[in-house]
């Protein structure tokens, strides 16, 4: 087969002119890191090597409905960024069970009833790098989100089962503030427009 052929297996334009196909993100190539986590002394990257799944961030706009003579126009209220997902393999030296116990215990101390003075004093940053299949040095992010005010809302440890065949692992729910997405072709959420204009603006 011709390699032109594999021009033609995008969709072609109006104009009925074909550009050949780009090459996806792969939802395997990805790498999570945790900045400030737990005791974070370095030790974090113990949890990047477990990280078995990742979900990408999610933002809902609220309502806004002003109501007219005989409509009702829609607006975009503010953002809320849905909760992240995350499951690790709970390892067999203890690693990811300490870094998880302690980032609670920084939210709550459950053994003397106490909880932190203030979100600086648990908050973490989350970042998830979307790879392009290099390794060693040559690894360079396609795409990186960073979550900003992050703490676990749920930890869940998870059951064990006799007829299991799998490994044992801890599943996380994480709230955070904000997010910002980076990249060094085409940054998306963050970046900045100029949208904001001066004088009288129209609903519509």
């Amino acid at each position: 087969m011709s390699i032109a052929s594999l021009l033609k297996f995008a969709v072609p334009s109006a104009e009925g002119v074909s550009q050949g196909m780009l090459m996806p993100k792969l939802g395997y190539r990805f790498r999570v890191e945790f900045i400030g986590f737990g005791v974070d002394n370095g030790d974090s990257l113990e949890l990047t090597k477990q990280v078995v799944s990742f979900a990408r961030p999610t933002v809902t706009f609220g309502d806004i409905d002003i109501h007219v003579y005989n409509s009702i126009v829609k607006l975009a209220g503010k953002p809320t960024w849905g909760d992240i997902s995350v499951v690790l393999r709970d390892d067999a030296v203890g690693n990811v069970s300490r870094l998880v116990g302690q980032q609670i215990q920084k939210q709550f101390d459950f053994m003397e009833q106490s909880s932190a003075s203030s979100g600086l004093d648990y908050k973490f940053t989350t970042r998830c790098d979307m790879l392009d299949g290099a390794n060693g040095t040559e690894i360079r992010p396609l795409e990186t989100w960073e979550l900003y005010g992050c703490y676990i809302q749920v930890a869940n440890y998870n059951e064990v089962k006799y007829d299991a065949n799998d490994p044992v692992t801890i599943s996380l729910t994480l709230k955070f503030d904000n997010a910002i997405q980076l990249s060094s072709v085409a940054p998306g959420v963050g970046q900045y427009i100029g949208i904001r204009q001066e004088g009288v603006i129209a609903t519509g």
